[in-house]
């Protein structure tokens, strides 16, 4: 049985998924009152509470105006591990 080597340079390091840090962000600001970043990052139940925030009372879009402005300002990094690999739901 012959044994493959994998050079270090061409091994995978990790599967990273993609980084949805820019479309999340514009999804806030823009429809943040709907919840739409939430869903698109996978936040069923934080969506469904920011929409009835939103359609209730209309805090929903300023939480979803804070949260697109700090999505952005993060770096690509800070914003996969906090948001996308540690689920963290809001700000």
């Amino acid at each position: 049985m012959e044994t493959t080597k994998q050079e270090s340079w061409n091994a995978p390091q990790g599967v990273k998924q993609e980084n949805k840090k820019v479309v999340a962000g514009v999804l806030a600001i823009l429809l943040g009152g709907l919840g739409i970043h939430k869903f698109y990052l996978g936040y069923t139940k934080e969506g469904v509470i920011q929409l009835i925030l939103g359609l209730l009372c209309g805090i929903g879009a300023v939480i979803g105006l804070i949260e697109g402005i700090l999505y952005l300002i993060k770096t690509d990094d800070e914003f996969y591990e906090t948001y996308q690999v540690g689920q963290k739901g809001w700000f």
